[in-house]
């Protein structure tokens, strides 16, 4: 097995091992269904791969969601999910997907990012929990998981209000 990756844009052939890791990451096969119903609906579709040559280890995908507050609304991104080739975790893989999959949203103009994560590992990155800053969501997370990062400093701007996921992250497998 070589050591070397490389992160790159998803590429519609990319799809089926996508899945693969998904599934593997999660021991599980509701990533990769969430991955696939996103996958058809959602625009912008922003997914990155970490490859080691044209083998997929690693996955990372980032999606729209609405923020609903005080009669406005306004769209930001969700990473959702994150997913590592369980050989390959704990290599750097996942980081790197992050903070390539963060600018890309950056570049993208895209400034504020929310997730449902692990509260250990997202701060690294700048994820700070949600609620705080008036942030709630729907469906309902546990509040040390949902956690919302500013890619532009000041980004959220004051705004508060419910993060609406769409139908697929409550949708039954």
């Amino acid at each position: 097995m070589s050591t070397a990756w490389s992160i790159r844009p998803e590429r519609t052939g990319d799809a089926a091992a996508v899945s693969v890791v998904n599934t593997l990451a999660f021991r599980r096969r509701r990533e990769a269904w969430l991955v696939e119903r996103l996958r058809a609906r959602a625009s912008p579709y922003l997914g990155l791969v970490a490859a080691v040559g044209e083998e997929i280890v690693g996955h990372i995908l980032f999606t729209p969601v609405s923020l609903r507050g005080d009669g406005t609304a306004s769209t930001l991104m969700a990473l959702a999910p994150m997913a590592v080739w369980p050989a390959w975790q704990g290599r750097g893989v996942g980081s790197a997907l992050v903070r390539e999959g963060l600018a890309a949203c950056r570049a993208a103009g895209h400034d504020v990012v929310v997730v449902v994560g692990h509260p250990a590992y997202y701060p690294r990155f700048g994820f700070v929990r949600a609620r705080p800053l008036g942030l709630g969501s729907d469906p309902s997370f546990p509040d040390e998981a949902f956690m919302v990062a500013e890619l532009t400093p000041g980004a959220l701007g004051g705004r508060r209000g419910l993060v609406e996921y769409g139908e697929e992250f409550s949708e039954p497998v």
